[in-house]
């Protein structure tokens, strides 16, 4: 028990924190309005026209709270209700780092190819990789137990991938906020990039989790077997 308090402990204070920052930011900067006046869809919208996308990706709303999302199959910005309609700095943030994700989808930056083509191997394995080691470790079946362990690293290699997609998505929210007037000034800047580094901080709190884990199954699967 204290081993694994040592393990994950750490890591789930991380995975907490990082979830009250990104709430935390949001709420703070919902309350302050960029100057420009605009809404996280039309500041999104005021994205993709500069990228020359307007005419390829919709923007809709979609119900949740931050459920925000590009969605690389059918070219679309989907917007929860706090970020579609308000015209609040950490609308604007979220709304325009997932219009950076559809100028990366449009550019084919490699990173966001690669996390799309690990995609369906990450989804079996974060539903099936964990059933399959504790299967093989309690039948006794090395074999079962490797093969979870290999598709639980598919989802690591997923969270590693997806860092560099995140985080270059929020570059492009940065420099085109700034570049197109959307929000104005330093004030409205630092807040912007607060907004989009505490949701940073969730991705890094979310590969340090899996990358433990990871780790803790692979010394399950190897102790067992000496």
């Amino acid at each position: 028990m204290g081993y694994l308090l040592i393990v994950f402990l750490p890591t789930l204070l991380l995975s907490l924190y990082a979830q009250f920052r990104v709430r935390h930011a949001f709420s703070k900067h919902s309350k302050v309005n960029a100057s420009s006046g605009l809404t996280g869809a039309e500041a999104a919208a005021a994205m993709l026209r500069a990228a020359g996308l307007a005419d390829r990706t919709a923007i809709e709303r979609v119900d949740g709270f931050l459920s925000d999302h590009y969605n690389p199959r059918k070219k679309t910005l989907r917007l929860s209700p706090d970020v579609y309609d308000n015209a609040s700095l950490a609308a604007v943030g979220v709304a325009c780092h997932e219009a950076g994700h559809a100028i990366q989808d449009a550019r084919k930056y490699a990173p966001l190819v690669l996390r799309n083509a690990i995609v369906p191997t990450a989804s079996i394995g974060s539903s099936l990789g964990y059933i399959l080691i504790i299967a093989g470790l309690f039948l006794q079946w090395a074999n079962l137990s490797l093969l979870g362990l290999a598709l639980f690293g598919a989802v690591v290699v997923f969270q590693i991938v997806n860092l560099p997609v995140e985080f270059n998505a929020s570059a492009h929210a940065r420099e085109m906020t700034a570049r197109l007037g959307i929000v104005r000034g330093q004030t409205e800047t630092a807040a912007v990039s607060s907004v989009l580094s505490a949701a940073a901080m969730t991705y890094v709190a979310a590969t340090a989790a899996a990358l433990v884990n990871l780790l803790y199954y692979a010394w399950m699967i190897l102790g067992n077997r000496e």
